[in-house]
């Protein structure tokens, strides 16, 4: 890494930036975040608020200070790899900035004062005592990953996929060097030699000699559901082996071809093509059930499922370390760190922990709900509902029956104020748009908040949306467009800009 990239490159899961200035206790808070999580590189020299090179050449006596932080204020010792970066300081003399890097660690890290931190986007998070304690239960074994397989050797790995991948990381040495000398790939004890199972699933010529459910099956429905027996329903049955990377490659682009796909032309005279699962969303599920399943689950396999309305993925275990069905838009563990972070070297894992993220916002950005996550017994399913152009328009036609027939009844019924009527009409409308998958159930929570809270003939604003929902100007401002873009309200002129009034026409 040059200090060209290490000044371009953000602060994320995988790296920080510190002050030479820096205390080592608090430096110890980021380096047991780091091991904790999915390790990562402390840039030292650089203000991480400025980015200005520091530099560690002239102060030789914190320098010592931080490099025994790992020993010194952390426990346990964290081991590190330390590294120079050749730089022009800000005084514009010669010197180095440090590299610190720390591997993800199988065992749990606090510092002096028994604190303890996890890594969760660029932040350095303290723990509470609930995430503590299941931090520490999952940190109270070895990785899977890292288990030796019986009966595999070096003569079980494929050393010309070895040797590509090398080259694909820039490493200088032999296949057989990269094996033996980085994260316990191969391992000698007693003599012996023994080959992890990350190293079989990653680099094997045939990993399912070893495990033999360690696959992705497809399977594609015709229609809603599964059906058994004389009813079965299944048109699609594909299975695909090899190596980790072998699978994801294939059942990826298999989806693609399985997919729907609707061509039309655009206001504006250009036609466009909208997939029923966008790429990254169809990646990332697929990646996420590789990278996180639990390997010592040997009886079944990570199963996709696709039927008209939606992709259901199964993969064996449950969630990893902290992270819950709650959190799990915002919060990372890895349960094979080697794995994810292969996978991260092709390009399938972007930024650790912004995957779910990604997928929310690219849903929520088309009126799709957020993916669903279930665990059920020893499998964790994900749901992603389809994208499919003649549902949504099928679903907007039963929206319009709908507001026909509340339109039928309210004739029907004398009132005294037909600004009420809209205005209840209206709420209907949003929550039958949630219940078609038009809305998500926080976007229409909060619209009906809205609509609740409108006064006869009230005009609104962003800060009157602002007000109502408690809420930040930006989710105020996303909140109004997805009301104009519903037809609930329209603008209002000779109020000044970005005023609004319910639309009861």
């Amino acid at each position: 890494m040059t200090i060209e990239e290490i000044l371009a490159k953000d602060e994320k899961q995988i790296f920080d930036r510190k002050s030479i200035h820096i205390k080592p206790a608090d430096l110890s808070d980021t380096l047991c975040a780091f091991a904790n999580a999915d390790g990562g590189t402390v840039a030292i020299g650089i203000s991480d608020k400025h980015r200005r090179i520091e530099g560690v050449d002239y102060y030789v006596e914190q320098l010592n200070d931080l490099l025994r932080t790992p020993i010194d204020f952390c426990n346990p010792t964290i081991p590190v790899t330390t590294e120079m970066v050749e730089c022009i300081n800000c005084e514009g003399k010669p010197d180095h900035v440090l590299l610190m890097h720390i591997e993800a660690s199988p065992l749990f890290h606090a510092n002096q004062a028994d604190d303890a931190f996890i890594r969760v986007g660029d932040k350095s998070k303290k723990l509470n005592f609930e995430d503590r304690m299941a931090l520490m239960y999952a940190k109270g074994v070895r990785y899977y990953e890292d288990e030796p397989v019986a009966d595999a050797g070096i003569e079980d790995l494929d050393l010309d996929f070895v040797r590509d991948y090398c080259k694909k990381i820039g490493y200088s040495k032999s296949p057989e060097e990269y094996l033996r000398e980085n994260k316990k790939y191969i391992t000698e004890k007693d003599g012996k030699e023994n080959v992890s199972v990350a190293a079989i699933l990653l680099f094997g010529k045939n990993p399912q000699n070893f495990f033999p459910r360690a696959f992705i099956r497809f399977i594609r429905y015709d229609g809603t559901e599964a059906k058994v027996g004389k009813d079965m329903n299944v048109i699609k049955d594909v299975i695909f082996e090899g190596r980790i990377l072998d699978q994801v490659e294939k059942a990826v682009d298999f989806i693609k071809i399985q997919m729907k796909e609707k061509t039309y032309l655009g206001h504006d005279g250009i036609f466009v093509t909208e997939e029923e699962y966008s790429e990254f969303v169809r990646t990332e599920i697929v990646v996420n059930a590789a990278a996180h399943r639990d390997y010592g689950i040997k009886g079944t396999d990570i199963q996709i499922k696709m039927f008209d309305d939606r992709l259901e993925v199964d993969s064996p275990g449950t969630f990893a370390g902290m992270v819950k069905k709650e959190n799990v838009r915002y919060t990372h563990f890895s349960r094979n760190p080697k794995i994810a972070a292969f996978l991260k070297d092709y390009g399938y894992v972007k930024e650790y922990g912004e995957g779910v993220d990604r997928m929310c916002r690219e849903l929520e950005a088309i009126g799709l709900p957020d993916p669903v996550f279930n665990n059920n017994t020893f499998i964790l399913k994900t749901t992603i509902m389809s994208a499919d152009r003649d549902q949504r328009i099928a679903g907007n036609a039963r929206i319009g029956d709908e507001n026909a027939r509340i339109g039928d009844e309210n004739a029907r019924i004398e009132t005294s104020n037909p600004w009420i009527d809209a205005k209840n009409a209206w709420i209907e409308h949003i929550k039958s748009m949630r219940a078609d998958g038009l809305m998500t159930a926080i976007t229409s929570s909060a619209v009906i908040a809205v609509l609740e809270d409108l006064r006869e003939n009230q005009v609104i604003g962003t800060q009157d949306v602002q007000k109502i929902l408690d809420c930040k100007e930006t989710k105020a401002l996303r909140i109004i467009t997805e009301m104009k873009k519903a037809e609930v309200i329209v603008t209002v002129t000779g109020q000044g800009k970005g005023r609004y009034i319910l639309n009861v026409s």
